[in-house]
């Protein structure tokens, strides 16, 4: 293995109250791309300012190889006022060179939808993640240290982030909670926990039996250190007699063992819950969209979000919304919850709908109030929550707020904190549609498996916008996928299964033009091929030649079953008749996918067949 090119040894880093961190030892080598995971609160942002050089440790020592270069991405990043985004990347490098290296660094920029020549002044503070993070990019360092880097990240530009940082030579340290994000690019896990650092190498989707087996071990190990504890406890509290006759190395052997529990009490930290009521009240129709066309501005002009778009919602769907930043998706949740208007068309709610919203930009929670005061609304210490009643100090704990947080101001919250105080806020709420935009940005990952547990159990209806694939892959059953230009497809499955068919159309496309430049070539060709490929099967070229008719009568049946349903009146004038169609219309569709796999699989078949005849 080649030297290292950071190392701490015996590290500690102390709060006061308690160690973040203490008898750390941690190796950084070039190729390294390891993933640091934890709990809110369990010092990963601590650790990655100790390795950028940004804080001090209480104890231990830290060494960085002689020239090495460190990059480093905060989660709130300090950008300077009055310069251009171009200067702030490029900013150290000799002016001689600028004319030259100016082009990496505004493609970067672009990448990221920034303008290298846009002032810095009034970035919000999405952008100043990606400004700070083109910068870290763009000077390509030895060590490279990413705190939340996918934050406020679409999926486009995590996907070309990924690949950017795949081809990092030095190495790698990334925080994250984008699981996703974390299997693509890491060779191994740094996990801290209970103020220790433990080291795997391997596959990130390895991290949770190997650190549940810990867990596992810890447990058993600290039950006997109590009864041991317990037991000498008791001998000590014993008659006067045996206390003038007690072993003074047994207690000095007591006091040791409390000591080790304490030091140990980090290990047991209390465990996050997360629960929701049931979803009462509404009928099957959540909402319906009907002939509805929206815009949203692009600088001087606007932009079309929606053209003549229809929808319908029904009560235990699960929809992710997915697409590029800034092309719409919070606007168009704002418009199906009537909280933006339409251009045209209109919104149709079902019977005893109850949403409750939870929004990326967090509004609903008062900056200057704190969260006892925004569960309790001022009034009674007591909440209602799953249809029981809990003291709000209880309820914040099971999100895992200290006593002290729950009396700040919200404004002083982190990111994190602030995600979780508004999930608590919607949960005590009563509701049967979930809409979530943004949810993730910010939480660590035991507090996602939570949230993913609430919506697989939650009985009502839920809408999520977001740029985690694993959170889609496991929380939805249809995705609604932006491609611009007004253009929304609706896709059955999670992400995954969405982009597995964008890309088998995508190459289905690009065969057809092969096939079609084959064709022309063919026909002005004089002389026959020998050695032709094999034909396909009567089965495939029949699917081929008949599947595309039977699919558009089933585009128009379903079409006509779309317009039956849009009538204003249906579900309150004939449920039973609306309730049938709108099975009618689930076969259909499931139907028209099937047909549209077999001749997708026919397609492909012709395609290599194409490929062999091309010389």
């Amino acid at each position: 293995m080649t030297p290292p090119l950071l190392t701490i040894a015996d590290a500690g880093i102390n709060l006061g109250d308690k160690w973040l961190l203490r008898g750390a030892d941690l190796a950084l080598h070039a190729g390294d791309r390891l993933a640091l995971v934890g709990r809110n609160g369990a010092g990963k942002s601590s650790l990655m300012k100790l390795l950028a050089g940004q804080s001090d440790m209480d104890e231990g020592t830290l060494w960085t190889a002689p020239g090495a270069n460190i990059a480093y991405l905060p989660q709130a990043p300090s950008i300077p006022a009055g310069m251009t985004l171009r200067a702030i990347v490029t900013a150290g490098v000799d002016d001689a060179h600028l004319d030259k290296i100016a082009h990496k660094a505004d493609a970067i920029l672009m990448r990221m939808g920034l303008d290298p020549m846009r002032m810095s002044d009034g970035l919000s503070g999405g952008e100043s993640r990606r400004v700070s993070l083109a910068r870290a990019l763009y000077t390509q360092p030895d060590i490279l240290l990413l705190d939340e880097p996918t934050n406020h990240m679409d999926l486009p530009t995590i996907e070309w982030m990924e690949e950017m940082l795949r081809q990092h030579k030095g190495a790698l340290l990334v925080v994250s909670h984008d699981r996703a994000f974390l299997r693509n690019l890491g060779t191994g896990i740094i996990w801290l926990h209970g103020g220790k650092l433990r080291r795997r190498d391997g596959h990130f989707d390895e991290f949770e039996s190997w650190s549940d087996g810990i867990l596992a071990d810890e447990a058993v190990i600290l039950h006997k250190l109590d009864r041991h504890i317990a037991a000498e406890t008791k001998w000590s509290r014993e008659g006067i007699s045996a206390r003038r006759k007690r072993n003074q190395g047994r207690l000095r052997d007591l006091d040791r063992m409390r000591s080790e529990r304490a030091k140990a009490g980090g290990i047991t930290q209390r465990s996050m819950r997360m629960e929701t009521g049931p979803a009462d009240g509404g009928g099957q129709l959540v909402l319906e969209a009907i002939d509805i066309s929206a815009s949203v501005p692009d600088g001087e002009a606007e932009r079309c979000l929606l053209r003549h778009f229809n929808l319908l919602i029904r009560r235990g769907d699960r929809i992710g919304i997915v697409g590029p930043n800034g092309i719409g998706k919070s606007t168009f949740v704002r418009l199906l919850l009537g909280l933006t208007p339409a251009e045209s068309g209109w919104i149709r709610t079902g019977f005893g709908l109850n949403p409750a919203y939870f929004d990326q930009r967090r509004e609903a929670l008062d900056r200057d109030a704190s969260p006892w005061t925004i569960l309790t609304a001022g009034g009674s210490d007591m909440i209602e929550v799953a249809g029981q009643s809990k003291h709000v100090t209880s309820y914040l704990r099971d999100f895992m707020f200290d006593d002290a947080k729950m009396t700040q101001r919200v404004s002083t919250l982190s990111g994190g904190e602030q995600n979780r105080l508004l999930l608590a806020k919607l949960f005590a709420q009563s509701h049967n549609f979930l809409v979530l935009d943004e949810p993730t940005n910010d939480l660590d990952l035991e507090t996602l498996e939570l949230l993913q547990e609430v919506i697989a159990n939650y009985d009502g209806t839920v809408l999520i916008v977001s740029h985690d694939r694993d959170f889609l892959d496991r929380t939805v059953t249809a995705v609604l996928a932006f491609e611009g230009d007004g253009k929304i497809v609706a896709h059955a499955g999670g992400y995954s299964d969405y982009l597995t068919r964008k890309q088998t159309t995508a190459a289905r496309q690009a065969g057809s033009a092969r096939d079609s430049k084959s064709a022309k070539k063919s026909t002005s060709s004089d002389k026959p091929k020998p050695n032709r490929a094999p034909r396909l099967s009567f089965k495939d070229q029949h699917i081929l030649d008949t599947m595309p008719a039977l699919i558009a009568e089933l585009e128009s049946q379903i079409a006509t079953i779309e317009t039956a349903l849009a009538a204003p009146d249906l579900f309150a004038t004939d449920p039973a008749k609306f309730n049938k169609l709108a099975d009618q219309l689930a076969a259909l569709q499931t139907e028209k996918a099937e047909k549209e796999d077999a001749w997708l699989t026919a397609a492909e078949k012709a395609e290599a067949i194409a490929e062999t005849e091309t010389p």
